[in-house]
């Protein structure tokens, strides 16, 4: 499938994940970063999506451990919460 294709399928699929903070945390940051994503990153991040989303939220807060699989540039991103919008 093309690079763009792909792209609105894990937009759609990190919005679209069954509870608001996790639509929050995982869509908010596909929405940042993903347009400067390599092949592998976008396929990583496919990955991702696999998991739970508790265990998402928790690697990306700090309060578990993350696997070493995803360990690397796209965890350090989604860790740096600076993309979750919060009103004043």
């Amino acid at each position: 499938m093309d690079r763009e294709t792909h792209l609105k399928r894990l937009r759609f699929r990190a919005w679209h994940r069954g509870i608001k903070e996790a639509d929050l945390l995982i869509g908010g940051f596909f929405d940042k970063y993903s347009g400067g994503w390599s092949e592998a990153e976008r396929l990583l991040f496919e990955e991702l999506l696999e998991e739970q989303d508790v265990d998402i939220m928790a690697w990306a807060i700090g309060a578990a451990p993350v696997p070493p699989r995803y360990a690397g540039t796209i965890m350090t991103a989604l860790r740096t919460l600076t993309y979750v919008p919060i009103a004043e």
